[in-house]
């Protein structure tokens, strides 16, 4: 598989609270070609976010893409990744070194922010698997 689109998203219920991640990977086609929904313990919606994206990045390159776009509707994010913003949280900071080693391993990859409407699925994903996650 040459080129992935992938479309991640993290939910977290308090911050921090019970939280998941969501994760949708489309082929150059388009097509659905694997899917995530998992809870993750306790964490903020930050941490939610980047564990999402991390998650989307590793099935892509499972999947043996080349090129990924990543699309998320966190600024906080796509904004960090793309070295707008400097990453102060000592915990994002070790989850952002992690997908840019991550990052490293693609010919081509690029991160867009996009709006919430059009995470619809990765969203819908996130929470699925928050609503199936025990109380903590």
């Amino acid at each position: 598989m040459e080129k992935v689109v992938a479309y991640a998203d993290g939910a977290s219920r308090g911050n921090p609270g019970p939280a998941a991640i969501g994760a949708v990977l489309l082929d150059e086609a388009g097509r659905e070609v694997y899917t995530i929904s998992k809870p993750i313990g306790v964490a903020t919606n930050n941490q939610a976010e980047y564990r999402a994206a991390i998650a989307a990045v590793e099935a892509a390159l499972a999947l043996g893409a080349r090129r990924l776009e990543l699309r998320m509707d966190s600024e906080l994010v796509v904004r960090q990744l793309q070295h707008r913003y400097r990453v102060r949280d000592p915990v994002l900071r070790r989850l952002f070194a992690r997908l840019v080693e991550l990052r490293r391993r693609f010919q081509e990859f690029t991160v867009k922010a996009i709006p919430r409407a059009e995470n619809r699925r990765a969203d819908a994903l996130a929470n699925r698997a928050l609503d199936r996650a025990p109380e903590p």
